[in-house]
């Protein structure tokens, strides 16, 4: 790191601070809800063989990043939310960007990769298991985690090797690669730049793929003429959907709105939605909209009765 900066100070939710107790109670209920419905949606699908197919594979990596992701931020907020401590060194701040910048480059790719594989699935059902073999399907997987930690990586290069003098305080409640732009004191016009075509390229791009895949998913549902066939066509797709609509549009939102209609506050909020919201949204999103998932938990849970009852 250069420059003298060796912490820095979390401000956190400014217009909260009034309600700081209400606010902690609800950043610790939705890290809750994301670390137990995340886990419980990677040991149904771990336990029960029917669910073993690419759908599931892919679900099972997003669970897990959403794991990572809550725990790489929420913690941390729940800490400053409780005991007003904001406090946060440059190497924890550097590894929260990392980990940040890490799981939504992930989830990006995964959300592709499962629209992909719903594409395949109502498109050219004949063909899904030749296309969607467990090959491909690792491969999706590892280039998902593998160029998002790339990705990452070079973010966290680029910002450790920033001067940020004795500017200390960062309006915001974990450690965004945009605010510690802003509070560099040295010249980040083409790292913005560099990220902010990076940020183009990994996060509209993949965006633009799910939606092309959607236009023939829903290309295909209209041509089916049973009525019952289409909802079954569109019910195995409407989970990933949701998803899509919650985490891209915040996000998208996020970082492609003009500069002109910065709101450090509203950035925030916005922020929280795809940080602490979606994760914990997407298990009730996969269970309760999901009939094979619905089955697997209580097959689960019966037979968690039948062994207790012996």
């Amino acid at each position: 790191m250069s420059g003298n900066t060796s912490e820095f100070h979390l401000l956190a939710f400014l217009i909260f601070k009034e309600f700081h107790m209400g606010l902690s109670i609800g950043v610790l209920l939705m890290y809750l809800l994301s670390v137990i419905g995340n886990m419980t949606i990677i040991i149904i699908v771990f336990k029960d063989s029917q669910l073993h197919t690419p759908m599931y594979f892919f679900l099972c990596n997003l669970a897990f990043q959403d794991i990572v992701y809550v725990s790489a931020i929420l913690p941390k907020l729940l800490v400053i939310t409780v005991s007003g401590n904001g406090n946060i060194c440059f190497q924890c701040c550097i590894t929260q960007m990392f980990l940040f910048a890490f799981c939504v480059g992930i989830e990006f790719f995964l959300l592709t990769s499962m629209a992909y594989d719903r594409y395949v699935a109502i498109c050219v059902p004949l063909h899904y298991t030749i296309i969607m073999n467990k090959r491909l399907c690792a491969l999706l997987a590892f280039s998902s985690w593998f160029f998002a930690a790339l990705n990452s990586l070079m973010h966290s290069v680029l910002i450790s090797n920033l001067s940020f003098c004795n500017v200390q305080q960062i309006n915001h409640f974990f450690c965004d690669v945009k605010t510690l732009l802003w509070l560099s004191c040295a010249d980040t016009r083409n790292i913005q730049l560099l990220i902010s075509v990076e940020g183009i390229v990994l996060g509209f791009i993949p965006f633009l793929l799910i939606l092309i895949s959607y236009m023939y998913i829903l290309s295909t549902i209209l041509k089916i003429s049973d009525a019952s066939g289409r909802l079954k066509a569109f019910s195995s797709c409407s989970s990933h959907l949701i998803v899509v609509v919650l985490f891209c549009g915040t996000f998208l939102s996020l970082n492609l709105k003009p500069e002109a209609h910065h709101s450090e506050e509203q950035d925030k909020l916005l922020s929280l939605i795809y940080i602490a919201v979606v994760p914990a949204l997407n298990p009730l999103v996969y269970s309760l909209r999901n009939k094979e998932v619905l089955r697997a938990l209580k097959k689960q849970f019966l037979k968690k009765i039948k062994i207790n009852t012996f």
